[in-house]
C-alpha cells in the first residue's frame, strides 16, 4: 500500500471514528457514502462496506478487517479496486472539499464526475450510490463515469472544452497514483500542439494578461469573445488554481454556470436593465422592441460571444434572435451591449427618409456583399485577387472612385417630403389598378 492510499485509509477511518463520538445513545450508526463507496459505522461497533457497482460487500468486519480491505493490495487503479473508492473520497472530501459550490461542481464536471443539484435533476448523484452506469446531463449532452472508468482515463487525462478553453484533468503522478488529481489548461486550437512549442505558465495570473488582448494584438473588451490568442499552457495546476485562471480569462462564467445548474440563475432582461441606466446611457430605456431584438441578433450569437444568451426583452417577453449554444448562460446584458445601445436608440430616434441613388444592380449587389463581409468579420479573408467576390478591396475602391464624390460622400439625393409622399399615392394606386 504506498503512501496515498494509506493516508486516504487513515482519514476516512477517522472520519468515522470521530462521527461515532459524536453520536448518542447506543443504536446509532454512521455512514460515509460517497460515489459508489459506502462504510457503515454499525450500532454494535462492527462495519459493513459496500461498493454495489464492483460487486462488494462485506459485513461484520471489525476495524482491522476493515482497514485491510480499504487499503486493498491491489493497485488503486485496478478496476473495481476498493482503494481507488477511497483515494477518490480522500480527493473530494478532504483536498477538494468545499461541498455544494460551484468550484466543487466544475472540477468534477473536468471529470465527467457524477453531480447534482437542488432541483433534484442530477447526472448521478454525488453522495450516494453513483457506482453505475453512466447518466446524462440534465440537457442530455453529457455522459458521467463510474470511479473505475474515471481513474482508467485519468491515467492519460480527461478533457473538456470551456468556451475556447481546453481542460485536461489527470493525475499527479502516474505511476503512483495516490487520487491526487493536477489539471492543463489552454486554447482548445492548440490541443493537438508539442508543449515544448507553447509558452508554459504556471501562476493563473497570467491569464490576465493573456485574456487582455487578441491575436493581432487588439484590445478585447469582451472576454467571452471567440478571440482568444493562441500559443500559451498552464500545466500543473492544483483544482484551486485551476478555477482562477478560468475566471481570469472567462469571468463569473463558473457562477453562473453553477447557478444555472441550482435552479437559482438570476436573470435580469433589457427593460429591466435598461431602466436602470441613467446619465449618457439614460437614452437605452428608448430602445424599440424591434430593435433589441435586432441587437441580440447583431452581439448575442455565437460567432460574436460564447455565452449563451437567457435574458429577452423582459419576462415573459421573448425575444426572435437565437441565444446560441454556449456552455455558459449570460444572465443580463453585458455593458458592451449596453453602450451599443445608446448608439443604436440614438440612430433610431431619428426619421427613416427617402434617398435616391443610382446603381446598376451588380453594384447593388456589391454593397450587400460588404456589408455581409464586415458583418461577419470576413475582410482578412478575401484574397486580393478575388475580384469575384464583392467585398473585394479593389472593387471597393472602384466602387467608390465611381460614386463617391471628391469630399468622400456615396453621391446620392435626398427626395423632398412631397416627392416621397407623391411616389407613395402612385405606388397604391398602381397596386389599386
Amino acid at each position: 500500500m504506498d503512501d496515498g492510499s494509506a493516508s486516504a485509509t487513515q482519514r476516512l477511518l477517522t472520519t468515522l471514528a470521530a462521527a461515532n463520538e459524536n453520536e448518542t445513545g447506543t443504536d446509532q450508526t454512521h455512514t460515509v457514502s460517497f460515489d459508489g463507496l459506502q462504510v457503515t459505522r454499525d450500532a454494535d461497533d462492527t462495519f459493513t462496506l459496500t461498493i454495489d457497482a464492483a460487486d462488494i460487500a462485506h459485513a461484520g468486519l471489525d476495524a482491522d478487517a476493515l482497514e485491510s480491505l480499504l487499503a486493498g493490495e491491489e493497485s488503486a487503479l485496478e478496476s473495481g479496486g476498493v482503494a481507488a473508492y477511497v483515494t477518490n473520497w480522500h480527493y473530494w472530501q478532504e483536498t477538494v472539499g468545499g461541498e455544494g459550490t460551484a468550484r466543487r461542481a466544475f472540477l468534477r464536471w473536468c471529470e465527467h464526475a457524477p453531480l447534482s443539484n437542488s432541483l433534484g435533476t442530477h447526472t448521478g448523484v454525488e453522495a450516494g450510490n453513483t457506482g453505475g452506469e453512466a447518466d446524462g446531463d440534465e440537457q442530455g449532452q453529457d455522459r458521467t463515469l463510474p470511479v473505475p472508468d474515471r481513474y482508467a482515463a485519468l491515467q492519460d487525462g480527461i478533457d473538456r472544452e470551456w468556451g475556447q478553453l481546453c481542460i485536461t484533468a489527470r493525475f499527479a503522478d502516474v505511476d503512483q497514483p495516490d487520487g491526487e488529481r493536477v489539471y492543463d489548461l489552454w486554447h482548445v486550437a492548440d490541443a493537438g500542439t508539442d508543449i515544448a512549442d507553447l509558452t508554459v505558465y504556471d501562476d493563473p495570473r497570467e491569464a490576465r494578461e493573456i485574456a487582455t488582448y487578441d491575436e493581432d494584438g487588439r484590445y478585447r473588451p469582451l472576454k467571452t469573445a471567440p478571440t482568444l490568442e493562441t500559443g500559451w499552457a498552464f500545466t500543473g495546476l492544483s483544482g484551486e488554481e485551476l478555477v482562477d485562471a478560468v475566471g481570469f480569462f472567462y469571468p463569473a462564467t463558473i457562477a453562473n454556470w453553477h447557478r444555472e445548474r441550482e435552479g437559482n440563475l438570476d436573470v435580469d432582461h433589457w427593460a429591466e436593465t435598461a431602466d436602470r441606466q441613467s446619465g449618457i446611457y439614460e437614452v437605452v430605456s428608448e430602445l424599440p422592441h424591434d430593435a433589441v431584438g435586432w441587437m441580440a441578433e447583431a452581439c448575442c450569437v455565437d460567432s460574436q460571444c460564447l455565452r449563451r444568451r437567457e435574458w429577452e426583452y423582459e419576462d415573459g417577453d421573448e425575444l426572435d434572435a437565437d441565444g446560441g449554444d454556449g456552455p455558459f448562460p449570460c444572465r443580463e446584458p453585458c455593458s458592451l451591449v449596453v453602450a451599443a445601445a445608446r448608439k443604436w436608440a440614438i440612430a433610431e430616434s431619428e426619421s427613416e427618409r427617402t434617398y435616391e441613388l443610382e446603381l446598376t444592380p451588380t453594384e447593388r449587389n456589391q454593397l450587400e456583399e460588404l456589408i455581409d463581409a464586415v458583418a461577419d468579420d470576413r475582410t482578412d479573408e478575401i484574397r486580393e485577387a478575388d475580384v469575384n467576390d464583392g467585398a473585394n478591396r479593389y472593387r471597393a475602391r472602384y466602387l467608390r472612385a465611381k460614386r463617391f464624390s471628391d469630399e468622400g460622400k456615396l453621391e446620392m439625393r435626398e427626395q423632398s417630403e412631397s416627392e416621397s409622399g407623391s411616389e407613395s399615392a402612385s405606388e397604391v394606386e398602381s397596386e389599386s389598378g
